[in-house]
């Protein structure tokens, strides 16, 4: 029997070699701690444990499972909400009440519940491995469908009905056998066909994404930004009103009641799409920074391992990490009490490698069953101090297309999302410009550039501006800078909690900025016949285009009577 011989916080060690295998699952102690092992030397077996080790006592007993550590994948994970090694956390709190205590473990899938199951095959089928043979409705907005986890041909029955979690679903000639849920390593990708190149935005309803930040389906994007820049709230955004079909969001060292926010808004947040609420199809891990530091290392994986048996079905699925910096404070600790030689800051030098796992896990492919599906990884950072020159910046810099820097004085003057213009960038822009002509308009690229040309002049201008005053400008700049406001105060500030600016199609964004562009087009002409710049600011139309947002709603046939509103304005200085 396997024993515990030294203990160091979360880090076990065992002298019984033999018995073990690198990365197998193991119960620890009397109270059954769920552990990983994740060295093995010549004289001692490492392990690293997923709960408090405190009152644990050398010589305890150590279980073994042979298998890796991995979560259960089946119906009933949308809209629940389990901790970082996937116990649910609704039921652990019903059996055992609101506060845990160590070892309490509960399956992570409800088997007390039927599902009405419809196949799709029928006896003497053949079936390839990841083909969906049978589907039925997980929750009212989301079809969950089974699929196969080996090939051959079909042996049994395949008559419609309801089933619980554990009962055969489906009989193969080679002897498998599968019910409605299987186990999966979550440290190993799912295996799919191919990947491919994506040509199609993730659409979240944000302009200054949408427009100027774009993230495709099956990317990655980071989040930096310091203490209350926003980072959590651009997050809830992103998990509200993006075209993913499925949510996963970990919360991964961040406080309780932030995960208390999201769970008590998308219960109430009804989802356009479907009308019902937006809990149905969302997966929440809370691992919070009360919670144990070694478990916050595993939640990343959970999360994307229940994201990418979403996207086997064909779905579209978005992950939020908040954050992957308590997740990077999480290795340094783990690598601090194994005695490992510190990199740079204290964090293990594999930082940027774990980094890669998680990230390069986003992907758009075609799926062994034939459907197109996704994930996109949004990941927030949080350096000390908002220095963004810190490890887990820098190295996550390397694996992600999208840089959303938020910036702390944007967020303090009420900006949101308060995204830094300057310092943020998107590796996508040149790979959806097709996406963009074919669905939206020819000239949405060169609206785009019109945007960032105008924000850009405006920073230089800037700079003359504080030296010696506006007044020295040419009427020219002064129109720059007036439309630069335009676009950062009417355009790039969105407000949350207001129904016509929470979240904005493509079509109502590309309509806002042809009336810009129309506008300052107008303004360019009237600068040419010699009108000036104090003559046009005292029409007042560019508060009345600033302040449009909030007044039109997808009814796109409205911005004609601003385009007239623009005409008598500067028909009047003419």
């Amino acid at each position: 029997m396997s024993t515990v011989y030294w203990i160091n916080g979360p880090i076990l060690k065992s002298k019984d070699v033999d018995n073990f295998v690198m990365s197998e699952m193991v119960f620890v102690g009397d109270k059954q701690i769920m552990g990983e092992v994740i060295g093995i030397a010549d004289d001692f077996v490492t392990i690293q444990v997923y709960e408090s080790t405190t009152s644990m006592r050398v010589g305890e007993a150590i279980t073994h499972t042979g298998l890796p550590l991995s979560v259960e994948l089946g119906p009933g994970l949308l809209g629940n909400i389990y901790d970082g090694i996937g116990r649910p956390l609704k039921g652990l709190s019903a059996k055992y009440g609101s506060y845990l205590d160590v070892g309490q473990s509960m399956r992570t899938l409800p088997d007390d519940k039927t599902w009405s199951v419809s196949y799709r095959v029928s006896k003497g089928d053949t079936v390839s491995h990841g083909q969906i043979y049978a589907t039925f409705a997980e929750t009212g907005s989301i079809e969950h469908r089974l699929m196969a986890q080996s090939s051959g041909v079909v042996t049994s029955d395949c008559i419609d009905g309801d089933f619980r979690l554990d009962d055969t679903v489906l009989t193969l000639d080679n002897g498998a056998s599968f019910t409605l849920s299987e186990k999966w390593a979550i440290r190993h990708e799912r295996p799919v066909a191919r990947r491919i190149d994506a040509k199609e935005p993730l659409i979240t309803g944000q302009r200054v994404i949408d427009t100027l930040f774009p993230i495709v389906k099956g990317g990655s994007a980071a989040i930096p930004g310091g203490f209350g820049a926003g980072k959590t709230m651009l997050q809830h955004q992103l998990a509200k009103w993006c075209d993913a079909d499925i949510i996963v969001y970990i919360g991964c060292g961040e406080r309780g009641n932030e995960m208390a926010q999201v769970l008590e808004e998308f219960s109430e947040l009804v989802d356009p799409k479907t009308g019902r609420t937006l809990m149905e199809r969302t997966i929440l891990i809370a691992n919070t920074s009360n919670m144990p530091v070694a478990a916050r290392e595993a939640s990343i994986y959970t999360g994307i391992t229940f994201a990418e048996y979403y996207r086997d079905m064909g779905y579209h699925v978005a992950l939020m990490a908040d954050s992957t910096s308590r997740w990077a404070e999480a290795l340094r600790e783990l690598s601090g009490r194994l005695e490992e030689m510190p990199a740079e800051e204290g964090f293990p030098a594999y930082l940027a490698s774990r980094l890669a796992q998680f990230y390069e896990r986003s992907s758009f492919v075609d799926t062994l069953n034939g459907d197109i599906g996704s994930i996109s990884i949004v990941g927030a950072i949080s350096p000390q101090g908002a220095d963004f020159s810190e490890p887990v910046t820098q190295n996550t810099q390397r694996f992600i297309g999208c840089f959303w820097a938020l910036d702390k004085s944007l967020a303090y003057i009420r900006h949101f999302p308060s995204i830094n213009y300057v310092q943020s960038y998107s590796e996508y822009t040149v790979q959806l410009q097709g996406w963009y002509k074919e669905n939206i308009a020819e000239d949405f690229t060169d609206l785009r550039q019109m945007v960032l040309s105008i924000l850009n002049e405006e920073t230089s201008l800037m700079e003359i501006v504080k030296l010696i005053g506006q007044d020295v400008l040419a009427d020219r700049q002064k129109l720059t800078l007036e439309m630069a406001r335009v676009i950062r105060v009417g355009y790039l500030q969105q407000n949350a909690f207001h129904k016509f600016d929470s979240s904005v199609s493509l079509q109502k964004q590309y309509a806002m900025l042809k009336l810009y562009k129309y506008t300052m087009e107008q303004c360019q002409e009237l600068l040419h016949q010699r009108k000036t710049m104090s003559a046009i600011v005292e029409t007042r139309i560019f508060e009345e285009i600033i302040g449009l947002k909030y007044v039109i709603d997808e009814d796109l046939t409205q911005f004609d009577a601003y385009t007239k509103k623009v005409d008598d304005a500067l028909a009047s200085v003419a």
